[in-house]
């Protein structure tokens, strides 16, 4: 069956569940629905939420497992990482999108409510800066100009202060919400420390807002995930970053290799043992794993390479010991 993804970035968080719910009239907390009947018939609902980087991954995963498994109902959220962790450790989700591993805090609200899990690397990404498709003028910025343009206390707000040989146009930033994995990424690759980022920007856990900001902007900027530039190429223009080895583009090679540094990153999901209780999980997240490099490529992330693919394998193994013991 060819399902088309071309819905997955069109519209809002949302919109973009109500897609993955396939006309699913009802859905109920982690547990509901769980279960499957007519013998290998699999049915109930399994939630997912977090990242709204690798929302769109976990969809095309829901979507093609759907479609062999009609009695399912996957729903996606984007709470973003943190807020994703939050209610995953609070036991209200199955399995916790994220664009960077847990925190120690949050490894601790997990155990405190007993939740174990194991974390699965199933993709590779290259955060992006974007800039508007009428800016004729950077094509490639340093990490230092970065630093310059981001860091705690920037005043800059011209694209002259970045560069002399810049025009005298207003810099309009666009970026992620302090509650997204991206910025935790974002920030400490580019300026030391997590966290640490000028506050005088649009912040959005939906990058589709950051999309519409920074391409509705002359001197507009903004980061996410290479997928999200991949989708609104059309809208935008990714610049080359120059992480000390010379001007890099992200791409699926340079991504994969790590020569664009240093905004390469690994995505993340995190299944919770308890949750394999229920077959219909349990099926999923075995079909999210024997099928990640098609899931990848489908939803234009960058599949892993051999050697992750054996550690994705070994996580599995990992994730049903755990749910035996």
């Amino acid at each position: 069956m060819n399902i088309s993804l071309s819905l997955r970035r069109a519209k809002a968080p949302l919109a973009l569940t109500a897609v993955v719910m396939l006309a699913a009239s009802a859905c109920g907390g982690a547990d509901a629905g769980s279960g499957s009947s007519d013998g290998d018939k699999l049915a109930g609902t399994i939630k997912v939420d977090g990242s709204s980087t690798v929302a769109p991954l976990s969809t095309a995963a829901a979507q093609l497992f759907q479609a062999e498994n009609a009695g399912v109902k996957v729903t996606v959220g984007t709470s973003g990482t943190g807020g994703g962790f939050e209610k995953f450790c609070a036991g209200e989700t199955d399995i916790s999108d994220a664009s960077r591993p847990i925190k120690d805090e949050e490894k601790a609200a997990c155990e405190k409510k007993g939740i174990k899990y194991e974390e699965f690397q199933v993709a590779n990404d290259g955060l992006s800066v974007v800039v508007s498709k009428d800016n004729d003028w950077a094509d490639c910025l340093t990490v230092e100009q970065l630093k310059k343009i981001w860091e705690p206390g920037s005043k800059v707000n011209n694209w002259n202060q970045v560069d002399s040989k810049f025009p005298n146009q207003k810099l309009e930033l666009f970026g992620a919400g302090t509650d997204s994995g991206t910025f935790d990424y974002f920030t400490d690759a580019i300026n030391g420390e997590e966290g640490a980022s000028r506050t005088d920007y649009s912040p959005s856990e939906d990058d589709n807002v950051t999309v519409q900001g920074v391409s509705g902007s002359k001197g507009g900027m903004g980061y996410f995930g290479l997928s999200y530039y991949e989708e609104n190429q059309d809208k935008l223009k990714v610049l080359k970053i120059d992480g000390g080895d010379g001007c890099v583009a992200p791409d699926t090679k340079t991504a994969q290799d790590g020569t664009y540094k240093p905004l390469s990153r690994p995505l993340f999901i995190y299944p919770k043992a308890s949750s394999l209780d229920k077959a219909e999980v349990e099926a999923f997240v075995e079909f999210y794993v024997e099928n990640n490099e098609s899931i990848a490529e489908k939803s234009q992330f960058v599949p892993l390479n051999s050697t992750q693919e054996t550690e994705l394998q070994k996580d599995l193994e990992a994730l049903k010991a755990a749910h035996k013991s």
